[in-house]
């Protein structure tokens, strides 16, 4: 019988090469929280980019970390924030929106390097640009121990998009992109929504972040935890 895609990843750990750069001996993780919970994120830090950089910014910086990161199967008041994650996509309020992060984010500084974790090619690349969406995104495909999975990279630079065609070898360690400004990012705060997908279900270039809860138990089969990969988690405080 095949092995779980979670059991394989979990056994291969210790050949995953960082995904971005972090010394755990010398850089600073602190855990970031966006469900209801967190009472200092308001609707005006929401609905102004550059507040809700401040906001991170300021965190960071108070906790003298080099990143902020969480969010897998966390639900998420952030998404009220654009209509793209209303139950229709239109801003309808009728209807269940989506709320459940699929992913982990990494929160840090425009720019910052994105390195493959392990062998890969291009599955496929676009400029998510909803307000809200993913702006640039690098869908890399792998295969290890008989098994295909695909790992997802959003929120880049427009220039990790230059010169990629579908195909393309990505080598364990290669840096192959970027953090991207809100301008190209989708609008956010500068961050990597790094996500682990089985099956790309027909998307290219694309694939959900962010689900439904009554549909939480599907997806996240789909796409387990990002941490198998990152092995950050544990360094969080």
């Amino acid at each position: 019988m095949p092995q779980p895609l979670v059991e394989i990843l979990r056994k291969n750990q210790p050949a995953f090469h960082l995904v971005v750069p972090f010394d755990a001996a010398t850089d600073k993780l602190v855990k970031f929280d966006f469900t209801k919970n967190n009472q200092q994120i308001s609707a005006d830090i929401l609905g102004h980019t550059e507040k809700f950089i401040a906001y991170i910014n300021n965190k960071l910086q108070s906790a003298s970390a080099k990143y902020g990161i969480g969010g897998y199967d966390e639900l998420r008041e952030v998404y009220s924030r654009s209509k793209l994650f209303s139950s229709d996509g239109e801003g309808t309020e009728a209807g269940e929106p989506r709320r459940l992060h699929l992913g982990i984010d990494i929160w840090g500084k425009p720019y910052t390097k994105v390195m493959a974790p392990l062998d890969g090619v291009v599955h496929s690349f676009a400029f998510n640009n909803n307000f809200g969406d993913y702006g640039a995104t690098i869908i890399l495909s792998h295969h290890i121990e008989g098994k295909s999975f695909y790992t997802l990279y959003g929120h880049l630079s427009l220039n990790s998009l230059k010169n990629l065609q579908p195909g393309m070898l990505m080598k364990h360690g290669d840096v192959f992109a970027e953090f991207g400004l809100p301008f190209e990012n989708g609008q956010w705060p500068p961050h990597l929504h790094f996500q682990v997908i089985e099956d790309m279900q027909g998307y290219k270039g694309d694939y959900p972040g962010v689900c439904k809860f009554s549909e939480r138990e599907k997806y996240l089969t789909n796409c387990p935890d990002a941490d198998l990969i990152l092995q950050m988690m544990k360094y969080a405080n």
